[in-house]
């Protein structure tokens, strides 16, 4: 399925280094900004390693969110915002801004674009991660997100909405292979593709040098599974011995199909961030064609022998709602507190000494784009899942 969803670059960050001489008081103040530096850096190096797991990307992310959460939560359990929050500059890049990063003095934007960077490995591993965790955090970041940045409202919800959609592609794949019927997959279709109508409509509004092949690629996505809901819909309309309306069905479900086709082209030649896709070349794709004009065919021949209706001039209005197979992003929760972020350490750090901070570097200045993993296609077995 490499070559099936577009997928936009993981977010890349410039090195920390977490050396606060004269601040950390204390040799375990020490060890926390040690382990800080290394369960982070071990963390990055997950993101672009082949072989890495969703356990072990969990267990990764476990053991840096509940140490970077010692400088996030005050000690004493307060809404007081906790006294090295603000003593570590952090540069992260976006995934529709190209190289140049955004950057923020604040342990808060380091957990939300460290938890979206998360989020996006997942995606790209075919899982889900929900975005209610980071929504909770995004809103105390001291600078708000600036247009066409990850954590900007518009971009964030995009994200969540295409996670839904392609979770929900799954659920049809397995519904056509287990031949279930033509009512669920259609239902099921005709969900996904408002999936991708609402992801498309959220980005109506960003700027198009950054947004139109994210948008292109929604739009076809959203055409091909219109496709699919008109197609299985004319078939259930056909069973229920409504040929007219099936045929009109038939027919919407091809102009579907030919827009996704176009639009497949358009995508490819349209420049932006993010792979480039390639689903009309894959058999999942090019079954739906055969199917809908097999089957437009067959309702042609029925009704000229047999049923003799009128085709309708308009298609019919699609109203359905699939009663079960509708896929739930899993919760994610932040690991509790280290056990070593005590408040008797907490205390030993004293911001009045001065930290040898690193220094902000000028934010127009780019950062190395992580190098992702070449995921080589497996044989497309047109909708199969293992």
């Amino acid at each position: 399925m490499a070559h099936w969803f577009h997928k936009n670059p993981l977010k890349a960050t410039a090195p920390v280094s977490f050396n606060y001489y004269g601040v950390a008081g204390s040799p375990a103040a020490n060890k926390i900004c040690n382990d800080l530096r290394t369960t982070r850096a071990r963390l990055l190096d997950m993101f672009t390693d082949i072989t890495c797991t969703p356990e072990v990307m969990k267990n990764a992310t476990d053991a840096y969110f509940s140490l970077l959460q010692c400088f996030i939560v005050s000690p004493d359990g307060s809404t007081q915002d906790n006294k090295m929050r603000f003593i570590q500059n952090f540069r992260w890049t976006d995934t529709l801004q190209g190289n140049t990063p955004s950057a923020q003095q604040d342990m808060v934007f380091e957990l939300v674009s460290m938890a979206f960077n998360v989020a996006l490995w997942y995606t790209k591993f075919a899982s889900r991660l929900a975005g209610k965790e980071k929504y909770m955090h995004i809103p105390r970041l001291i600078t708000p997100a600036e247009k066409g940045r990850d954590l900007e409202p518009r971009v964030m919800d995009t994200y969540i909405i295409q996670c839904q959609a392609e979770a929900q592609e799954v659920t049809i794949a397995r519904a056509i292979e287990l031949k279930h019927k033509a009512t669920l997959i259609a239902a099921l279709a005709y969900e996904t593709a408002n999936f991708y109508q609402k992801a498309d409509h959220t980005l109506n509004t960003l700027e198009p040098e950054c947004s139109s092949k994210w948008r292109k690629y929604l739009q076809l996505k959203q055409h091909f599974y219109m496709a699919y809901a008109y197609c299985y819909h004319g078939q259930t309309l056909l069973a229920g011995d409504k040929c007219g309306e099936a045929i009109r069905s038939l027919q919407e479900a091809e102009k579907c199909y030919a827009r996704a086709e176009s639009l497949c082209k358009e995508y490819r030649q349209t420049k932006g961030p993010g792979t480039t896709a390639k689903p009309s070349e894959q058999l999942f794709f090019i079954k739906l064609g055969g199917l809908i004009k097999n089957t437009l065919e067959k309702c042609q021949r029925e009704n000229g022998f047999i049923y003799f209706h009128k085709v309708p001039a308009e298609p019919p209005t699609l109203e359905l709602k699939a009663s079960y197979g509708l896929a739930e992003p899993v919760p994610f929760e932040l690991p509790p507190l280290r056990e070593q972020c005590t408040p008797e350490v907490y205390a030993t750090f004293d911001l009045t000494k001065g930290a040898k901070n690193d220094k902000a570097k000028p934010k127009d200045e780019e950062v190395k784009p992580m190098k992702e993993p070449d995921l080589k296609p497996q044989k497309d077995t047109g909708c199969s899942i293992s």
